[in-house]
């Protein structure tokens, strides 16, 4: 049987560098050394692989299938080598972590993050707090939360932004809407982001709506749309296989674009937070069970 592969820290933290930049010299400089070490790391890395990460031409540089796999591998082994450096170091990080997340992040990978985050750091106390993503900033902001990783609007230009995307009418395959009649709008109560979005780009263009169902949990949200009760919105990238983004199939007017962004308390444990923010920032929240 063939020895496992083994994959150096230094290698790792070059390789990531590159992922995150898209570059070899912007890597090379935020690491502080050459270029061409940047390339000799991340070439060794390939080989202790037995794959190729990074494709090359002379316009850009791409990971491969098996380059985004091992970004995930990259954080994860750093982190537990941090972790470890810490704790026999008598350094372990320690601390209280109050953490808000909007509802519909549950049915992506952030619960596996979250997992992951409290085997890396066991001695973090992790609250975690799931509501509706303006219910969640006003959390914040009354001091009650320390971070919170929230559906925003796009271009707010307030915290870290994970992941950009646009807003999608959602709904079953055979869903029909009748001409002329009220499109039937599955909601979140006010306030909600997409609620307000969802209706006001209806009323925009003259088109009635009547609300066929509000419920305060995506699991909600889910089933009714799986129930064809109605139409709903959600950021494409969340949208389940069986379900359809039916925008242009009935013309039903844009609704904007969504920043999925992490936002601080300026007043919590920067270490702590700091770690949460760096183990989610770069990470895929696609659905579970969606690749």
């Amino acid at each position: 049987m063939a020895d496992a592969p083994t994959f150096d820290p230094i290698q790792l933290k070059s390789f990531l560098a590159v992922a995150e930049t898209r570059n070899f010299t912007r890597a090379a400089e935020r690491l502080g050394i050459s270029q061409p070490t940047v390339s000799q790391h991340v070439r060794k890395l390939e080989l202790a692989a037995g794959r190729v990460l990074v494709s090359r031409d002379t316009r850009e540089v791409r990971l491969t299938d098996n380059g985004d796999a091992m970004t995930g591998f990259a954080r994860t082994i750093l982190a537990a080598h941090d972790v470890a450096a810490g704790y026999f170091s008598g350094a372990a990080m320690r601390g209280k972590l109050r953490f808000g997340m909007a509802d519909d992040l549950a049915i992506t990978g952030l619960p596996r993050i979250l997992r992951e985050f409290r085997q890396l750091y066991p001695h973090i106390n992790l609250e975690l707090t799931v509501s509706q993503s303006d219910q969640l900033h006003r959390r914040l902001k009354a001091g009650a939360l320390d971070l919170v990783f929230v559906k925003w609007v796009s271009g707010a230009q307030e915290g870290d932004v994970v992941k950009q995307d646009t807003f999608a009418w959602v709904g079953l395959e055979q869903t029909v809407l009748e001409p002329g009649a009220p499109v039937p709008v599955i909601v979140y109560p006010a306030p909600s982001l997409s609620r307000k979005l969802a209706l006001d780009a209806l009323e925009n263009v003259g088109r009635t709506w009547q609300v066929s169902c509000t419920t305060k949990q995506i699991s909600g949200v889910l089933a009714a749309l799986r129930a064809g009760i109605g139409v709903a919105v959600m950021p494409t990238s969340l949208v389940p296989e069986d379900l359809k983004v039916i925008t242009k199939r009935f013309d039903l007017p844009p609704v904007g674009d969504v920043d999925f962004t992490l936002i601080r308390n300026p007043l919590a444990n920067t270490e702590v937070v700091d770690a949460l923010t760096q183990a989610i920032m770069g990470r895929k929240l696609t659905p579970v069970g969606r690749r």
